[in-house]
């Protein structure tokens, strides 16, 4: 499967792209029945919410041990990390031959998995999610360029009530000042300059086999989940092979999966 110009150049100009039920359903409720149970045991690694909403750029720029050493029995998973190496359905999906011409496409290169950034089990709890900020993904990657994107899958459905994605069409072409972000890198809503800016959002409701796949500059943000069913999705972000991970940062500390070109 490949994409048509018209869609190629589509993601280029908005840097985002939506894949309408490209995995089947099965498939998709085969990885949640897996997720579900990793959840449930807060095996590790994982992020919790405290964890998420406390990490500063220091800590999120250079530390490697992605354990969450919470000590909490309530303490709420955020994220399941380092997936591809949990279960063989999860690895499957990582390396699925279907999407890899896509991702050959937009890459214009080999495509290689990076397990050292997303590569995660995405969820949000029913009343005790927190939203996620406007932010770049890239902004704590360490890499020679900017040919990083990531590929989000919907587990079920996901709208504005559970916390859909939410993207600045256009904004990974954008060039933007230091003062424009806070502290941990995320954008701005009080200054004027991003208000406008923000104003140009967009979001489409997903439904369960539907994939987005996002360039790593591009500004994203979701809601909290404000409903009574947790909402569960599956992240990983693929590179380049002329991509290379600058020495002894984080995102070299971690394996990188060549895959064949198909």
């Amino acid at each position: 499967m490949q994409l048509i110009s018209e869609q190629l150049a589509q993601f280029h100009r908005d840097g985002f792209l939506v894949l309408r039920d490209f995995l089947d359903a099965k498939s998709c409720d085969n990885i949640l029945k897996i997720a579900q149970a990793h959840l449930d045991a807060k095996i590790e690694p994982i992020e919790t919410e405290t964890g998420y909403d406390s990490r500063d750029k220091a800590y999120r720029t250079t530390i490697t041990d992605y354990t969450s050493h919470a000590k909490e029995e309530q303490e709420v998973v955020r994220r399941l990390r380092q997936v591809y190496q949990r279960d063989i359905l999860f690895k499957a999906w990582m390396e699925n031959e279907k999407i890899r011409p896509i991702l050959q496409q937009i890459l214009d290169d080999q495509v290689v998995i990076t397990t050292a950034h997303h590569n995660s089990i995405m969820t949000k709890m029913p009343f005790c999610s927190t939203q996620t900020r406007w932010h770049q993904d890239r902004r704590y990657w360490r890499y020679s360029d900017d040919n990083l994107v990531s590929v989000w899958l919907a587990l079920d459905e996901e709208d504005s009530t559970n916390g859909v994605l939410e993207f600045i069409p256009g904004s990974h072409k954008m060039k933007f000042s230091k003062d424009q972000f806070d502290e941990k890198e995320y954008f701005l809503e009080s200054i004027e300059k991003n208000k406008q800016l923000i104003e140009t959002k967009v979001s489409t409701n997903l439904y369960k086999g539907d994939v987005v796949l996002f360039h790593s500059l591009l500004l994203h943000r979701a809601n909290k989940n404000s409903t009574e069913k947790p909402k569960i999705s599956f992240v990983y972000t693929v590179k380049g092979l002329q991509t290379k991970a600058e020495k002894g940062s984080r995102s070299s500390k971690f394996p990188e999966i060549v895959l064949e070109k198909v």
